[in-house]
């Protein structure tokens, strides 16, 4: 497929989105929303796979929601309809059944931090910056940043962000947990693809089925999550993938998974 506001590419089991706006810094508008959507379907839908990749190129990442859509929002309803769409394109990162990795250079801030607080996995190089920096122009933040940032690097540590709106360096969002992996500058998309690469010779079913667990779990209390993991495991426990794995471990060889 073609799209105007990313571009797309296939390496080997990676799937790469990359925002496609220079002129306007990778501000995510709403058609740029759609066509990130409508490329996490496309590599869903192809076996080979295994993962997607966001990225805004060496540069930088995103800065944020395309201010003139939101200044030109009037009224409750519509406001409700503009950040559903955000809510849609983040459900979609969470719920896609292959990990993503936001790959990050340079500034990540407010809605493109919120994006990226989506993504299962964070990468990000030195040199690169994160905000949410919606108390400088009186709002709050709309896309799930005020959930998802305390749920990763826990109340206390969101607060100080959010409040401050100022920018933290690549290694403060390391040590905090907001990124996982932390590279040279230009070195955050090989090292998800690097990363992709593991994630390859893993059997896509328990991928799809740890992501979910995870996620869901992480909305329920603890009794209620065990018994939603005893659930997906007692599924998986029933599909080829798994007579492969235990098959391959057992006589000491590569397990060939299929995704069945």
């Amino acid at each position: 497929m073609s799209y105007e506001t990313i571009r797309t590419e296939r390496d080997g089991a990676a799937f790469v989105i990359t925002f496609n706006r220079p002129a306007r810094r990778n501000a995510v508008s709403t058609k740029a929303m759609d066509e990130i959507m409508a490329a996490c379907r496309e590599a869903e839908a192809d076996e080979a796979i295994r993962a997607v990749i966001l990225t805004g190129g060496i540069e930088y990442f995103s800065a944020g929601a395309d201010l003139t859509e939101a200044r030109a929002i009037s009224g409750a309803a519509a406001g409700i309809a503009y950040f559903n769409r955000w809510h849609e394109l983040n459900n979609t990162l969470e719920t896609l059944r292959k990990p993503v990795i936001a790959a990050i250079e340079g500034f990540c801030m407010t809605g493109g931090c919120e994006l990226a607080l989506a993504c299962d996995l964070r990468v990000a190089a030195k040199g690169s910056s994160f905000a949410i920096t919606s108390s400088k122009i009186g709002t709050v933040a709309g896309a799930g940043g005020t959930q998802r940032l305390p749920r990763i690097v826990g109340p206390a540590n969101a607060l100080d962000i959010m409040f401050s709106a100022e920018p933290i360096s690549a290694e403060e969002a390391y040590r905090i947990g907001l990124i996982n992996r932390l590279t040279d500058k230009g070195g955050a998309l090989s090292e998800a693809k690097a990363m992709v690469k593991i994630y390859e010779q893993r059997a896509p079913l328990s991928l799809a089925f740890v992501k979910r667990t995870v996620h869901r779990g992480m909305q329920m209390d603890l009794a209620s999550a065990i018994e939603f993991e005893t659930f997906l495991v007692t599924a998986i426990y029933g599909t080829e993938d798994r007579l492969e794995g235990i098959g391959a471990f057992l006589e000491k060889r590569q397990a060939q998974f299929k995704g069945r």
